[in-house]
């Protein structure tokens, strides 16, 4: 990353989902969001579906996903918005949905996660943490990537966090199996899977036309931000033209971040989040992990 390349746009951090998508024609297009239940979720699926996406939600609560699907519609004008289950800590649940899915997929936007719970674990005995925020969602892609590649324009954008800074990888306990546990630690290294997921599956798909970056949403209550403008760099990502071609990047505000300064404000992507050989070490036990 040269920080003299760093991709600018005309939006800014109070810039809404809607005004990025002002303008786009998104009809013909496929988009799934996950957790599209969620304030930021409906808010990214309305302003795709209002260019003209046929939008899917993906949700673990169907009746919450119905709910949302009739306010899209109902502000939109959307003739229809889908709802399809997904458990993102259920790998049969991921796998039904993946080979569900029909025909081609323009837009993936790993919206769903969870955020510094208390300790708990799948059947698998995985960290929950690191098991929807970076497990569920890699499996998701993976599963999905040859309706992504049939677009041979395709975009993956992670909605990630600045948490990331706090926490690297823990490769020899992933899963908290041996240090006590730690909510804000836990949530942390997802958060940096996120992005490390990002670079190197763009690294393995560019070829087939798919990009792939990360994003920090921002925190709606403590920076006084809306879900909709929260919302502005997921729809930027997937959809817009200013960021055509861009993969393997950390998004903030609707920009590219810089590399984050040592004792500076939470700005920027971490150096252990950009490492490669982190990157495609994770790649490869997140397919044990799920294969096991």
């Amino acid at each position: 990353m040269s920080e003299s390349t760093l991709i600018t746009t005309p939006f800014t951090a109070r810039s809404t989902a809607a005004e990025v998508m002002a303008g786009l024609d998104l009809l013909g297009r496929f988009a799934v969001v996950t957790g599209g239940a969620s304030p930021v979720g409906i808010e990214t699926a309305r302003a795709l579906a209002a260019a003209g996406a046929d939008v899917t939600l993906a949700v673990r609560d169907t009746e919450a996903g119905r709910r949302a699907a009739e306010d899209i519609i109902d502000t939109t004008g959307a003739r229809e918005v889908r709802i399809a289950p997904l458990d993102l800590t259920d790998r049969a649940s991921v796998a039904a949905f993946a080979a569900a899915w029909q025909g081609p997929l323009h837009m993936l936007v790993h919206n769903a996660g969870v955020r510094e719970t208390p300790e708990r674990r799948t059947p698998e005995g995985w960290e929950l943490q690191f098991a929807v925020n970076h497990l569920g969602h890699f499996a998701l892609a993976t599963g999905l990537h040859g309706a992504l590649a049939e677009t041979g324009g395709a975009r993956v954008v992670v909605v990630g966090s600045d948490a990331h800074l706090r926490a690297p990888l823990d490769f020899d306990d992933l899963h908290f199996r041996t240090r006590p546990y730690d909510p804000v630690a836990a949530y942390g290294q997802s958060r940096t899977a996120d992005v490390l997921f990002a670079g190197e599956a763009y690294r393995r798909w560019a070829d087939d036309g798919i990009t792939v970056n990360t994003l920090d949403a921002g925190a709606t209550e403590a920076e006084r931000r809306t879900p909709a403008q929260a919302a502005a760099t997921s729809v930027l990502l997937a959809a817009s033209p200013h960021v055509e071609g861009a993969g393997g990047r950390y998004f903030q505000d609707c920009a590219e971040a810089p590399r984050h300064l040592p004792g500076g404000p939470p700005r920027g992507v971490a150096p252990h989040a950009l490492d490669p050989e982190a990157a495609a070490r994770l790649w490869q036990v997140s397919l044990d992990l799920l294969t096991a």
